[in-house]
């Protein structure tokens, strides 16, 4: 019997922990207590220097404008802004950190040694704790991009996440770089998380006209002159310019608030063309959350499909998928499933929690999503979606406990273009608990009902 995958639990820090810098663009000295937060929370941030401020989520719907805000990454909720998110956010995805409250007493992060390091290595000296919870990476379905001059930020489907970035600026002396790598906690630590951000030499006093870099230093920002030799210090890496680019677009990409499964590719991208990205991502997060089933894989020659192929096809999961097994698969006709009731289903606690009942909607839910498997597991729906736009002849006939066996049987009444009428029946030891007609429409992605 194979081995089911381990469940990756979210993490947040074991105890608070303090520290102090400079911002390296306001110039002023703030005091930063990272504290645990609780699971599903995510990364939030709380100034402590303004009475009564309510916390930033360090999320997509709160960045603010990129053009606005040069050279960094900030967050805000209309009343209360903070600044140069970018280096902590990387780090607490190196650390894998999901949940954390971090109470600032200024506008803008300290900068540190301007790279996520000194960040990782304070909580690594706290430690990490597991949560009750899983975390959910976010699979990349489609390839998705975003372009602006001659800059480009792209991300393909991929069973890991992975970065690709060229960085090529029209300085003769910075010579070209590439970098790549699949991007665990591993390969952050040891060849992201110490590259510092960088200027060039020609940019320092523009940038200080505009109130910026106030609080650099030769030490914390690796300053490039024109004949390429980098001013009072020396690099950590040959190539310390790209992989500082990748560790802060690491960063931005966490504003996600879950790792990605794919692989990003960049060339010459910045804050602006991240958040881009990031917000993109972010619509089509949205729209999968629609209650349609979209096609994700189709299966050759199915004639079974245990959960691994299951899940393939089907976005759902725990606790919303609702399909074991498919027992009998015949492609145009008809699908047969299961699903194992035991006591600890969710729904238990709140239904009927002293005579446990299973919801007759969970049973029609279970019965549209065979249906959906039945539907789309074909090469010319793939992509599409299947949306539950009605139900007819609904009859519930018994109840189903825990230590029930549900069979699920789907078969297809008639199909066209754009829609599917399905005869379904749920049955317990051969006595039907719940019989109805499901009718789904079949959409492209891009399609509204």
């Amino acid at each position: 019997m194979a081995e089911e995958p381990s469940v990756v639990k979210q993490q947040t820090i074991r105890k608070p922990v303090r520290v102090e810098g400079i911002g390296l663009h306001t110039g002023k000295t703030v005091r930063v207590e990272f504290k645990p937060a609780p699971p599903d929370s995510g990364i939030n941030f709380l100034r402590t220097d303004l009475a009564g401020s309510s916390p930033v989520h360090a999320a997509v719907p709160s960045i603010l404008d990129a053009g606005r805000r040069q050279r960094r990454t900030s967050v805000g909720n209309g009343v209360v802004e903070v600044h140069t998110i970018e280096h902590l956010m990387a780090s607490c995805f190196g650390c894998g950190i999901d949940n954390l409250l971090v109470e600032i007493s200024g506008e803008e992060v300290p900068g540190m040694d301007g790279s996520a390091h000194p960040f990782l290595e304070l909580f690594r000296r706290v430690g990490i704790q597991e949560q009750p919870a899983p975390r959910r990476p976010i699979p990349i379905r489609e390839p998705v991009w975003v372009e602006e001059g001659s800059s480009a930020l792209a991300v393909f489907p991929g069973d890991t996440f992975r970065v690709s970035y060229t960085l090529s600026y029209p300085v003769p002396t910075l010579t070209a770089q590439f970098f790549s790598a699949e991007v665990t906690p591993a390969t952050f630590e040891k060849e992201i998380a110490s590259a510092r951000t960088f200027c060039l030499a020609q940019e320092v006093e523009a940038l200080r006209e505009i109130g910026l870099g106030k609080g650099s230093t030769y030490e914390n920002t690796v300053v490039v002159e024109p004949t390429g030799r980098v001013v009072n210090n020396h690099l950590r890496y040959p190539d310390e310019h790209v992989r500082h680019k990748v560790l802060d677009l690491i960063g931005d990409l966490y504003l996600l608030g879950r790792p990605i499964q794919g692989h990003v590719l960049a060339i010459r991208s910045g804050h602006t063309l991240n958040i881009r990205l990031v917000q993109r991502l972010r619509q089509l997060i949205e729209r999968s959350k629609e209650s349609g089933i979209q096609a994700q894989h189709v299966e050759p020659e199915a004639r079974s499909l245990d959960i691994h192929a299951i899940q393939r096809i089907l976005p759902h999961r725990y606790p919303f998928l609702l399909v074991d097994r498919v027992t009998e698969l015949v492609p145009d006709k008809r699908a047969v499933g299961l699903k194992n009731i035991t006591i600890n289903e969710p729904f238990f606690q709140g239904h009927f929690p002293k005579r446990p009942v299973m919801p007759g909607v969970l049973m029609i839910e279970a019965l549209a999503q065979l249906s959906g498997l039945l539907l789309l597991n074909k090469p010319e729906h793939l992509g599409k979606y299947a949306y539950f736009v009605a139900m007819d002849k609904v009859k519930f006939r018994r109840t189903v406990l825990p230590g029930d066996t549900l069979m699920l049987e789907t078969e297809i009444l008639r199909i066209r273009a754009k829609t599917g009428m399905m005869r379904t029946r749920a049955s317990v030891e051969g006595k039907t608990a719940v019989e109805a007609d499901l009718m789904f429409a079949l959409l492209d992605g891009d399609e509204k009902l």
